[in-house]
């Protein structure tokens, strides 16, 4: 078996509303790259990337002199072939290689007639728990989707998705107003749901002192964990010496050597882990088995998905003994997909791990025309942009907050 072609079709799926975090927002959509391989016995393969557009395209054209010829199971030597750790100095290819990855799991599942968890060992759970992802958001004046602000918002939003999807873990995004301000908010969340679990993530915007007196403020919240206060090893270091709730990251251990730097001088209790960021499936179940021998927590990183990743995701959560948490999603926040039959559901907080061979998903080629078209319509947007404050960015550690009294509603949102 060998890979005869290589497509790349960017899309745009729109949001329930815009998302706004510590460096920008969604702005009402998410812009994704959907790559097919496609193999001499017809079997194709599918893989996904964030962003997209002319330039992910081209990369993924330019990868055909690469790979055409070569054989979809021998993925371990792929990574060499298109991501050698010397040369990605200079191409950075790790997230495409995890496009790559997906698709050639796919095939290899497909030609064997198992899904994905067979090849990684075999599942050992049946369905994968998700935490509710609990964005500040603009409202949406064209669907009237409820804008998210205020600790009232944000418990009214908490609580919608909680009768609708069945979550009882809640993810608190954040990072966007002054700490003191979100403090405020999360202590709302928390205590609104007491049985609930909740964790909260300001995108690694705070200086250390700042994350020490949030965590210190939180101690007594039924937590998770507290997600990448501050941006750094050493100052994530700092602070877990000063705090009691766990700390997580998906910004400052997402590699090996990184993952190797936390085991010997621990920084983190929590990885959690991007099938994208890692460049792969395999690489997150080999991490997840090294934080397994070390005792430390894993859970499932959300980068903003559609189907294909949410299916790489899932097959990730079934096959890691170690999944000590609620995986993130942002798939709730979608009114659409481009697999065939639409959004995957939740079942009391979670979705059912595809059992059909190879990642279970199948492209819906209609849907894949629309959001094509939608894309070349309305083009990319500036993710670390918001769109209410033009030219703003934030500094590290953060001093531009926005204002929490501000309900103006952006105009470049329409």
């Amino acid at each position: 078996m060998k890979i005869v072609d290589i497509r790349a079709t960017t899309v745009t799926v729109p949001l329930e509303a815009a998302l706004r975090h510590a460096n920008g927002c969604h702005w009402g959509r998410f812009v994704r790259t959907i790559v097919e391989v496609e193999t001499d016995t017809g079997l194709i393969g599918l893989g996904e990337m964030g962003g997209g557009g002319e330039s992910a395209e081209a990369v993924f054209r330019s990868l055909k002199s690469y790979l055409v010829g070569h054989d979809p199971a021998r993925m371990e030597e792929m990574r060499f072939l298109i991501a050698n750790p010397t040369a990605s100095l200079y191409n950075n290819r790790t997230q495409v290689l995890a496009a790559l990855e997906f698709a050639c799991l796919d095939i290899v599942g497909q030609a064997w007639g198992v899904p994905v968890h067979q090849i990684l060992g075999g599942k050992l759970r049946d369905r994968v728990p998700f935490a509710s992802y609990c964005f500040f958001r603009y409202g949406n004046r064209l669907t009237g989707a409820m804008e998210v602000r205020t600790a009232d918002h944000v418990i009214a939003f908490a609580r919608a998705a909680k009768e609708r999807y069945g979550f009882s873990t809640h993810k608190m995004k954040a990072g966007v107003f002054p700490p003191e301000y979100e403090l405020e908010l999360y202590r709302a969340l928390a205590h609104a749901f007491p049985k609930d679990k909740v964790r909260f993530d300001p995108n690694g915007v705070w200086s250390t002192e700042q994350a020490i007196r949030f965590g210190q403020g939180i101690e007594d919240l039924n937590n998770d964990y507290l997600e990448d206060p501050v941006y750094g090893l050493n100052g994530m270091r700092r602070t877990r010496g000063k705090v009691r709730t766990p700390l997580a990251t998906n910004t400052v251990v997402v590699n090996f050597e990184q993952l190797a730097a936390n085991v010997l001088d621990p920084a983190v209790d929590v990885i959690l882990l991007d099938t994208t960021f890692w460049g792969g499936i395999r690489p997150c179940v080999k991490a997840a088995g090294v934080c397994e021998t070390f005792q430390f927590g894993v859970a499932v990183h959300s980068s903003g998905e559609l189907g294909i990743q949410l299916a790489t995701m899932l097959h990730l959560g079934a096959v890691i003994p170690n999944l000590s948490f609620a995986a993130d999603a942002h798939y709730h926040h979608l009114t659409d997909d481009i697999i065939e039959g639409g959004l995957m559901r939740y079942e009391g907080g979670a979705i059912s791990v595809p059992n059909a061979p190879g990642l279970g998903v199948k492209l819906n080629r209609d849907k894949l025309r629309e959001y094509q078209e939608l894309y070349k319509k309305l083009g990319g947007y500036p993710y670390d942009q918001d769109p209410a404050r033009p030219g703003w960015a934030p500094v590290l550690p953060n001093d531009r907050w926005a204002d929490p009294n501000d309900d103006s509603y952006p105009a470049a949102l329409g």
